[in-house]
């Protein structure tokens, strides 16, 4: 029988972790870490995911702040807001939720956030120093809580063959970065590589965040291979699928569930960077 990683039960162990490094950051300054969150337009998905970080960190001490701006605000009034936060001492991380409304210059946006507050791990010079091989100031948090979730498989990932298929910024391309970081043998793909099913059944470790429900069948996994759902669609029906059709777990030694899997680990990683960034602890090891 296949491994299911719990995200859930992963993500509050990570949590729990988190209490003495907050305690401390409270005692030294009279504040506890603190995240702000700038949520722009109302997407369902959005307020969502947002609600969900909310939650989390109340339960943990942290303070997240929301900064909500209307779907025409405009690029200039974001980079106004994200130089304020960049200036306040006591504001840790900055988190701006994605996507944004289509007017919106995105890369602008996000490389005005200070790199050292920079608690999705996306400005480029955080990927840079991953892409270089070094430690950045924090890791993107998705590719970040799957490499945790990959380790708690018991899964060695040097020498592995992993496949990635999604090449986005936010997972496919940091994932691939971190998994070569630590020794496995990396293969990227994305909608124009050819014989993917092929491919994909190669891999000791398949990670899939492409946003299309039930992509990967099960003539595509290896067996015994470790499997890494990252997608999360919602069906006609309004239930949530992932990327892989579940029938691919009778040949996975370990898999994520969706939800359930890497959902609450992008939470967990997301206030685990907040937390490394009051605290001072710069350069996380899951990088």
């Amino acid at each position: 029988m296949a491994t299911v990683l719990d995200g859930r039960a992963l993500g509050r162990s990570v949590l729990a972790t988190l209490a003495a490094p907050i305690a401390a950051v409270r005692e030294r300054r009279g504040a506890p870490p603190s995240l702000a969150v700038i949520l722009v337009g109302d997407n369902p998905a959005s307020e969502v995911y947002v609600r969900n970080k909310t939650r989390r960190a109340a339960e943990i001490g942290v303070d997240l702040d929301v900064h909500r701006f209307p779907a025409d605000a405009s690029t200039d009034e974001l980079l106004v807001m994200i130089g304020k936060l960049n200036d306040n001492a006591l504001v840790d991380g900055i988190l701006v939720q994605t996507p944004l409304p289509g007017h919106i210059a995105v890369d602008a946006v996000m490389h005005a956030i200070d790199p050292g507050k920079d608690a999705d791990g996306f400005h480029p010079w955080n990927l840079g120093m991953l892409a270089a091989g070094s430690t950045p100031i924090v890791a993107p948090c998705t590719p970040k809580g799957c490499m945790e979730l990959i380790r708690h498989a018991g899964v060695n990932v040097d020498g592995a063959n992993a496949v990635v298929i999604g090449r986005s910024t936010i997972v496919g391309r940091p994932m691939g970065l971190m998994l070569l970081n630590a020794n496995a043998t990396v293969t990227m793909c994305h909608s124009h590589t050819k014989h993917l099913a092929e491919i994909a059944s190669r891999a000791d470790i398949l990670v899939v965040a492409i946003g299309r429900p039930h992509f990967v069948q099960p003539d595509w996994v290896k067996e015994g291979a470790c499997i890494i759902d990252v997608g999360m669609n919602r069906l006609s029906g309004g239930e949530l699928a992932g990327d892989v059709d579940p029938a691919c777990a009778t040949r996975a030694s370990a898999y994520t569930p969706v939800p359930g899997g890497v959902g609450p680990m992008t939470v967990a990683m997301l206030l685990a960077n907040t937390v490394a960034l009051a605290a001072g602890h710069v350069g996380l090891e899951s990088a």
